[in-house]
């Protein structure tokens, strides 16, 4: 695997952070039920560790020499993650649909790592290590609330 595979591979990444964080925002207003207290905080606290995820992400690939992606347009051209229509939304649906992004990231994260390892970059090697360590822990917390 070349450079511009991983470049291109993070970048994916990247994207799918930048559209899940707005997802979760949508889900995070439009949640209701009768748990919607805890759904919308944990929401909350999913889109603020995003923040994180898609600044820590970026910077690494900028500290390689290569460009993220950081642009809206540039995030739904590459992204597998969907948006979602602006409507109310059942907690229990709202969980599943962030479980399975979630799924989604912590594959992806792997198949980054996967590349960047092939490639000696242990820099992002590590990180994603990390990244996919807390999708392990939230993927836990989610199929919990949803037994």
């Amino acid at each position: 695997m070349s450079q511009k595979d991983l470049t291109k591979a993070l970048n994916a990444y990247i994207a799918n952070i930048g559209v899940g964080y707005i997802k979760l925002h949508n889900l995070h207003w439009n949640v209701v039920g009768s748990q919607f207290k805890a759904v919308h905080e944990y929401l909350e606290s999913l889109y603020d560790s995003f923040a994180d995820v898609l600044d820590e992400s970026a910077e690494i690939l900028k500290m390689c020499g290569e460009q993220p992606v950081a642009s809206l347009k540039g995030y739904l051209s590459l992204a597998t993650i969907k948006e979602l229509p602006d409507k109310k939304i059942d907690q229990k649906k709202a969980l599943q649909l962030t479980l399975a992004d979630l799924e989604l990231l912590r594959d992806q994260a792997a198949s980054v790592r996967a590349i960047a390892d092939k490639g000696d970059v242990f820099g992002i090697a590590n990180l994603m290590e990390d990244h996919i360590a807390n999708y392990a822990k939230q993927i836990w917390f989610l199929r919990s609330m949803l037994a």
